[in-house]
């Protein structure tokens, strides 16, 4: 099977030759510092994240994050945290955000032959409907806005619900992501920052419109948030959302449970990160934790976050030889 082919099977919960072999977040630019002091070639800077992959034997995968704040589609958050207080403000800003992605959506179409041919994966990030709002007021005056300020909340998704379905459709004329992820860091170790009531009055209505403008393109749509996914599950399978990730182990997630409640439910991630500073063992009994739901489909293994800059180079190369080991292994 080729990359393309893998994912859209394994996704579909049908048999696969093996689970893709993919790091879905970056490493910490600490640890690419780190790294180069333990053999990793200079040449490869912490941007170049297709790059490193492929240096590590990893699948091609190859993310196109469209930032609501600078013209680019490198894979990164553009801080703008708490310059936006009231609608005042939010006026004033505006004019600087959701910028044109004309040259960067260019820099897609040379993908589209690598894609159709299988050669790699391409997915595309868009900020979503509470992480945007949060980057632009800050964590605490966003959860105030919603009881005193409900009108400026509405206003600033209403308009990146119109820059996101904008570009979404240049996008589409250019090339056609497998996938596509949304970026919203909703939840914390203990669940969801924000209610259901909340979710249903600020979120789910943008979630309906543009979650449906993917799939007419059979494009699946997935939700990044850390922490608990738990609860949050079953709001976003309400609105359309086809899966999850990163499943932070630290934070309590149980894929296994989640695969019992919601069997078609799409995952990515779930390894914990903190086993890779505990040698071989430790990590060989976190893919034997993963190794049931490995084999249940949906579900692609990959470390539950960024590798983080406390794993020695010697030992994140024994954590790819059992991510090679295991998805051979294990799988639908």
């Amino acid at each position: 099977m080729n990359h393309v082919e893998r994912f859209l099977a394994l996704m579909s919960f049908q048999p696969v030759d093996r689970l893709p072999r993919w790091e879905w977040a970056m490493w910490w630019d600490l640890t690419i510092e780190r790294w180069h002091g333990e053999g990793l070639p200079r040449d490869l800077k912490f941007s170049q994240v297709f790059d490193i992959a492929q240096y590590f034997g990893l699948d091609p995968y190859q993310q196109f994050w469209f930032s609501t704040t600078d013209p680019t589609i490198e894979a990164t958050q553009h801080h703008v945290e708490g310059i936006v207080a009231n609608m005042d403000d939010y006026r004033r800003v505006r004019p600087r955000l959701f910028p044109d992605h004309g040259a960067a959506i260019a820099a897609m179409r040379p993908w589209v032959e690598r894609q159709r041919q299988g050669e790699a994966v391409v997915w595309s990030t868009l900020e979503g409907f509470f992480w945007f709002p949060r980057t632009l007021m800050g964590f605490s005056p966003l959860m105030l806005s919603f009881y005193d300020q409900p009108e400026l909340i509405h206003a600033i998704n209403q308009d990146l619900l119109a820059f996101n379905l904008r570009l979404f459709e240049e996008m589409m004329r250019s090339c056609v992501p497998t996938f596509m992820t949304i970026a919203e860091d909703m939840s914390y170790n203990h669940g969801p920052m924000i209610s259901k009531q909340v979710f249903d009055e600020f979120v789910a209505p943008y979630y309906r419109q543009l979650i449906p403008r993917l799939q007419e393109y059979g494009i699946m749509p997935l939700v990044d948030t850390d922490g608990d996914v738990t609860l949050l599950v079953p709001w976003f399978k309400e609105v359309g959302v086809e899966g999850v990730l990163p499943l932070e182990r630290q934070a309590g997630v149980d894929g296994s449970k989640l695969r019992r409640q919601f069997p078609q439910l799409r995952m990515v991630g779930h390894f914990n990160k903190m086993t890779m500073t505990e040698g071989e063992g430790a990590m060989r009994a976190e893919f034997e934790r993963l190794a049931p739901l490995m084999k249940t489909g949906g579900f692609i293994p990959s470390v539950d976050h960024q590798t983080h800059p406390g794993v020695p180079l010697t030992e994140y190369r024994v954590f790819l030889r059992l991510l090679d080991e295991y998805t051979a292994q294990y799988h639908p």
